[in-house]
């Protein structure tokens, strides 16, 4: 047996040999399923060849059972079977062997084996980069934006909120100033910590990408490329590059620490690499790029987009208000944003309002149209992203277009085209109505504090552009789900799902963010968890109809004898689905059996809910149940159902919730489902069972 790195296994003082000790990390970006069947059955693999094995979970509901110090200290491997990043530098010196989540649920007796020949981790090491199979997990730069992203929200919501706020209750109209707050005065003080707040947004954003890819060294080199990004002066531009900028600076920053990481250096040199020599080359050399390389193009396009609007103001109200629109509405703070805004503000001083009309009437479009989307098709947006979507709104009625950042950057090939063609209507509707504004502000503060004149026309102008953009937003992230499932384009009610929630150490769970307290699992005392989603969601207190509470009762009642069929005739997953729908149907909890499907099919889409050992289970959190339900039915044949270990699905339980439904229940359903199935007993006297009042009285064990 190879030795492992580190202390070796410790003895008692007499000679006696002590058994070997490993420890693991699962996690998945999507859910908790993949993360605590992984976790399963690296213990009972473990435990199987007498090894000592404890295991930390990292879910989308939070981390559990985590390792402390002294477990490291007394490790002999750790084993990293995670598809999205895990922090490393604690396991410095010791083994450490990375694979992809799917690896700890098919293979964890080879991965035992291989943790004792695993590299050494040295200090400063990068965070996991899972290896090829583990499960329909999104690229680095995709992982790494979201978690750029996670981290900015907040910036972007207390910036903006407070803001808004000093420009309602401080802020007053001035020809010369536009919406002014007195200098002295408390309002201001409010107004400059919430600039504080937009301000850090973009280095923010910038920095936590580039951490994502090159982990802490990589941290500094993105905030402050981040910075020099948003501060045109640097780079002799009037406007930065804005969060279009910061997401070049950050993923420039991750990948040049990477690239850095592979210099061989003397061994002296090891210990100060991540903490000294590559944040100042990195950081130089970002910096010096970018004021030098990248900020002149910035420059020269903000230079001759003004010169080119110059010669536009004789042309129509119609074509120069879209392109004003199209251009506030691209970037949203960036140098094609700010050309257009500098123009018209420039142009009040002429005398000349009406371009300034434009602008204004464009602005809020981005904003209030996400904000709208976030409230028209709930179900395409984590629960973080609706909450985002009401601080856009607010934002939006006070012209604070950098609301509306968040979604651009998460999803910009939907996002900034919705935007840009609300905004090009906006602008064209207060071009033809003549909407003037004498402030070089926008969005409808300026038309309630007297400083718009055409005011019905203006908020025409506005809603029109805003709903446009929500229209659009909402079509194209349909089309981009369905696209990436493979479905074709049909009807509304199939709609795909919403994106993968926010990933990153900063990303919270959606709905919440309960944690699990788990058990510690190890070799001598395996434990089932709940294989659950973030989106699954049951209410702390649901009856059961009345006529099917007593004996038939199983899980609280969710489960009853009208929802247990002994026989799934569907072939697959979708068939499936649909057939399971239809018999939660029966219970009459069901209003709509097709967005119960296109939810739980889009639940799919994020990842497959097949755990393994022959178990599905799909589930859906929508307004097409009315009381939660949950469901199982028998394959014969089993349902191809793409779980991780390769079985087909035989034993398939569906649960379905109202949208609105909080608490924690369903994490006790789950846990309940789990740990049985866990059970090799319980599986096999499921498959055997003849008819659904046999099938009712094994589930019953479940409690």
């Amino acid at each position: 047996m190879t030795s492992p790195a580190g202390p070796p296994p410790t003895g008692s003082g007499d000679g006696e040999q002590q058994r070997l000790r490993l420890l693991a990390v699962t996690a998945c970006p999507t859910g908790i399923a993949h993360t605590y069947m992984a976790a399963e059955k690296l213990a009972q693999a473990a435990e199987s060849r007498g090894i000592d094995m404890k295991v930390e979970t990292q879910g989308s509901i939070g981390a559990a059972n985590v390792l402390d110090d002294n477990d490291v200290k007394h490790a002999d491997g750790v084993i990293v079977a995670a598809d999205k990043d895990v922090d490393l530098s604690r396991f410095a010196g010791k083994r450490v062997l990375t694979v992809g989540v799917a690896e700890g649920i098919r293979h964890p007796e080879q991965l035992i084996e291989r943790v004792l020949s695993a590299p050494v981790h040295t200090e400063g090491g990068a965070p996991t980069a899972p290896a090829a199979g583990g499960g329909k997990e999104r690229s680095v730069g995709y992982k790494a934006l979201m978690n750029g992203v996670s981290y900015m929200i907040p910036f972007v919501v207390v910036g903006g909120l407070l803001i808004a706020m000093s420009l309602s209750i401080g802020g007053h109209t001035d020809p010369s100033g536009g919406l002014v707050i007195p200098k002295d005065s408390f309002w201001m003080d409010v107004n400059n910590i919430g600039v504080i707040g937009f301000t850090l947004m973009v280095p923010i954003l910038s920095g936590y990408i580039a951490y994502a890819i090159g982990d802490r060294p990589a941290l500094v080199p993105g905030m402050i490329g981040g910075w020099i990004a948003n501060t045109g002066e640097l780079y002799d531009s009037k406007a930065g590059a804005g969060f279009i900028g910061a997401i070049v600076t950050g993923f420039l920053a991750g990948y040049l620490v990477l690239w850095i990481k592979k210099v061989k250096v003397p061994k002296f040199a090891q210990p100060i690499m991540p903490i000294i020599v590559i944040p100042i080359v990195a950081t130089t050399a970002l910096g010096l790029f970018f004021i030098y390389v990248i900020g002149k193009p910035i420059s020269w396009v903000f230079e001759h987009l003004t010169d080119w609007l110059s010669g536009m103001t004789g042309a129509s109200a119609v074509v120069l208000g879209a392109i004003l629109g199209l251009m506030i509405a691209f970037d949203m703070g960036g140098p094609v944003n700010k050309t257009a805004f500098l123009f018209g503000a420039g142009l009040i001083a002429t005398g000349n309002q009406t371009v300034m009309g434009m602008c204004a009437a464009a602005i809020p479009v981005m904003p209030l149209g996400q904000g709208l989307a976030t409230l028209i098709r709930k179900r395409l947006y984590t629960e973080q992203e609706r909450e985002t979507g009401f601080a856009a709104l607010f934002m939006g009625c006070f012209g604070i277009s950098e609301g509306a950042i968040p979604f651009a950057a998460a999803r910009p090939a939907q996002v900034i085209p919705a935007n840009m063609l609300g905004g090009a209507v906006a602008g064209a509707i207060a071009g033809v109505a003549g909407v003037e504004d004498a402030v070089p502000h926008g969005g409808p503060i300026v038309a309630v504090l007297g400083a718009v004149s055409g005011v019905p026309m203006f908020f025409v102008a506005v809603v029109i552009g805003s709903v446009v953009t929500a229209l659009v937003t909402v079509a194209l992230l349909d089309l981009s789900e369905r696209g990436r499932r493979g479905e074709a384009v049909g009807e509304a009610g199939a709609a795909a799902g919403p994106e993968p929630a926010l990933v990153g150490v900063g990303a919270g769970a959606p709905g919440g963010g309960e944690v699990v307290a788990e058990r510690t699992v190890r070799a001598a005392e395996p434990v089932g968890a709940p294989a659950s989603s973030e989106e699954t969601v049951a209410p702390a207190s649901a009856a059961a109809p009345a006529e099917e509470v007593g004996v038939g009762e199983v899980l609280s009642g969710y489960l009853t004898r009208q929802t247990v069929q002994v026989e799934l005739g569907a072939g697959d997953k979708e068939s499936a689905i649909r057939q399971m729908s239809e018999l939660l149907a029966r219970t009459g909890r069901v209003a709509d059996v097709e967005e119960l499907v296109a939810c739980a099919l889009r639940r799919e889409a994020q990842g497959t809910t097949g755990l393994g050992d022959d178990i599905a289970i799909p589930h859906a959190k929508t307004d097409a149940v009315t009381e939660p339900v949950v469901g199982f039915a028998r394959s014969a044949e089993g349902v191809e159902w793409g779980s991780l270990d390769g079985t087909k699905a035989k034993l398939v339980f569906m649960i379905a919730v109202p949208e609105a439904a909080a608490g924690d229940e369903h994490l006790r359903i789950l846990a309940l489902l789990s740990r049985k199935l866990m059970d090799v007993g319980f599986r096999e006297r499921l498959l055997a069972a003849s008819d659904a009042d046999t099938l009712l009285g094994v589930l019953r064990d479940i409690g």
